[in-house]
């Protein structure tokens, strides 16, 4: 339960900050409309060092499923802890995600554009081309996973507090670099859980929830978590 907790707890965080940056950028009549992609990730980056910083002595922060499977594929971490972890990821994501509905509920009626609504809770593709899509996510979330194994073989970092602050700067990089083709999910309880809350949420013209496209962000993770895994694991 401690560790359902601090998952829960972290991704909750890492949505609220995530998703709720998107929606400053995004909805009509906020102080951070049309801030553009820059903001965007870079308060993604923050979000996820905030969740890592919260909850990482108790967890190991993993905050995504794609890092759990990968290192309990690898053997890394016990597939007996899958389960609450990837529970407590999933419905932290689901709660964070509420949360930045309340937070901007004035302005979901002051913003006609559904597209822009649904981008706030899940990831929409730039040229919806399903194969190149897929792609990115499994290279994007490689990276992720390769690059939180090799931060963590670092001893100095960790020891000095500087480990969930560069992890923040590895998903700032991935969402510089590689998260223009899709949104750079890299993570399947950032774009589900969310998603489902985009269609159970009284939401002012919010349109399609796009379950068309939900399982590129979900499947491209999962095989690319334990690709960067099992890779970092064979070479190191």
């Amino acid at each position: 339960m401690k560790f359902f907790m601090a998952e829960f707890i972290g991704t909750m965080l890492l949505i609220l900050l995530g998703d709720g940056v998107v929606a400053g950028v995004l909805l009509r009549r906020s102080k951070a409309e049309n801030s553009g992609w820059i903001v965007i990730t870079t308060g993604w980056a923050m979000a996820v060092a905030m969740g890592v910083y919260a909850v990482g002595r108790i967890s190991g922060a993993h905050l995504n499923p794609a890092i759990t499977i990968g290192y309990a594929a690898v053997g890394r971490f016990s597939w007996v802890e899958v389960p609450p972890y990837i529970g407590g990821q999933f419905l932290g994501a689901f709660v964070g995600a509420v949360l930045v509905w309340l937070v901007y509920y004035a302005h979901w009626s002051e913003t006609p554009e559904k597209a822009s609504k649904l981008l706030i809770f899940s990831t929409v593709p730039a040229i919806r081309h399903k194969p190149s899509n897929l792609v990115a996510e499994i290279v994007g979330t490689f990276v992720l996973v390769f690059g939180c194994l090799a931060l963590g073989a670092n001893n100095a970092p960790s020891q000095s507090g500087l480990t969930p602050l560069l992890v923040g700067f590895l998903v700032w990089a991935i969402g510089l670099s590689l998260g223009g083709p899709t949104g750079y999910a890299i993570n399947p309880a950032r774009d589900l859980a969310p998603r489902i809350a985009h269609a159970l949420l009284p939401i002012p013209g919010k349109g399609t929830s796009d379950w068309g496209y939900a399982w590129v962000p979900i499947i491209g993770p999962l095989v690319g978590g334990v690709l960067g895994a099992a890779v970092y694991t064979k070479l190191f």
